[in-house]
């Protein structure tokens, strides 16, 4: 297929709405915080190293994304009910001041994959949206808004650190708490809506 074949694939509302679709899920304005929340405990995030991680996980499980899970004899659910979990501990911790992703001799200080890419920026939620709205739009547009957002999603980790030297200590506080319980809500949407789904599969 040549590049003016591909080209003609694109259409704008298709961008846009795959774009707003996973711009909300992913939520780079509520990572933030967390980022900064990180780096303040001293755990080092690569905005560079997690954009690039994002786009080749966004791209591949919209390709391999069933045949992976069913691999495994895994539904999208099991695997959301699995990642709602984990952030449901990521929220914990911002709201209660407390560690309980501890360093290991693997990754050390970088909390670049863990936990801010996954599940973070690529967990349950964003790849269940993926292979959704596979279904309704083309390959094309949807990659093209995989890459507007990690274009974001760099844009708002580069910036983190200048926005903890322009915000005081207070008003970061504020707002990890506020983004905690935001987080918090959204991990038990994403519990509740999935483990319906589960239980119902087994009755």
């Amino acid at each position: 297929m040549s590049l003016i074949e591909l080209f003609e694939q694109f259409n704008l509302t298709q961008f846009t709405g795959a774009f707003v679709v996973l711009f909300a899920i992913i939520d780079i304005i509520g990572t933030v915080p967390i980022v900064i929340n990180l780096q303040h405990n001293g755990r080092q995030v690569s905005p560079i190293r997690a954009s690039v991680i994002s786009l080749i996980l966004f791209i591949g499980f919209l390709y391999v994304g069933d045949a992976f899970l069913s691999l495994f004899s895994l539904d999208v659910s099991s695997f959301a009910v699995a990642g709602s979990i984990i952030v449901f501990i990521i929220a914990m911790e911002m709201i209660l001041d407390v560690e309980i992703f501890h360093q290991n001799n693997i990754v050390g200080n970088d909390a670049t994959f863990t936990p801010v890419v996954f599940p973070l920026i690529a967990g349950a939620g964003s790849f269940t949206t993926l292979l959704s709205i596979r279904s309704q739009y083309n390959d094309f547009n949807i990659i093209l808004a995989i890459i507007a957002n990690v274009i974001v999603i760099y844009a708002g980790l580069k910036m983190s650190g200048k926005l903890e030297k322009v915000l005081s200590p207070g008003v970061i506080c504020i707002f990890q708490k506020v983004f905690g319980i935001i987080l918090l809500s959204l991990a038990v949407k994403l519990f509740t809506s999935n483990i319906t789904v589960l239980i119902a599969s087994m009755v």
